[in-house]
């Protein structure tokens, strides 16, 4: 899952400032966020091509490192993978879910809106004078 992870944030579609922190994870840091909180993977095959993590903050379901394979990307993975996490989250009993999009990837922030999340609030990284990141939430029925 972490090389899944690392390969996934690699081939993003636009390179950002700051480098991704996901592509430092080992399998070591993935244990222990799946132990923190859980995630779901997709197979094809026998093969990993997807794969999301998650993790309960303040009554909302945090998802984090949604990774697709690059060859497998265009083909509805990444959406079943945000369709088990809102399952999680009312499994969990969360009316919330969050997560943190870098602005630079459009494409990304295309895909979380269609998911119904709306942009609430930017952010930047230490070190940085201007927003970096867009924290976008869902409200659930």
């Amino acid at each position: 899952m972490a090389d899944l992870v690392r390969l996934a944030f690699a081939a993003q579609s636009r390179p950002t400032a700051p480098p991704s922190s996901a592509l430092r994870e080992t399998p070591a840091t993935i244990r222990d966020e799946l132990a923190r909180g859980g995630g779901a993977v997709v197979e094809i095959d026998g093969a990993l091509v997807g794969a999301v993590l998650w993790l309960e903050e303040d009554g909302s379901l945090y998802v984090g490192r949604l990774a697709v394979h690059p060859a497998h990307r265009r083909q509805g993975i990444a959406r079943a993978l945000m369709d088990e996490a809102e399952r999680e989250a009312r499994r969990r009993g969360l009316t919330r879910m969050h997560l943190g999009v870098r602005l630079a990837l459009d494409d990304n922030r295309r895909l979380f809106k269609a998911c119904g999340f709306e942009e609430t609030t930017l952010h930047r990284h230490e070190g940085f004078t201007e927003p970096t990141w867009v924290r976008m939430e869902r409200r659930l029925e």
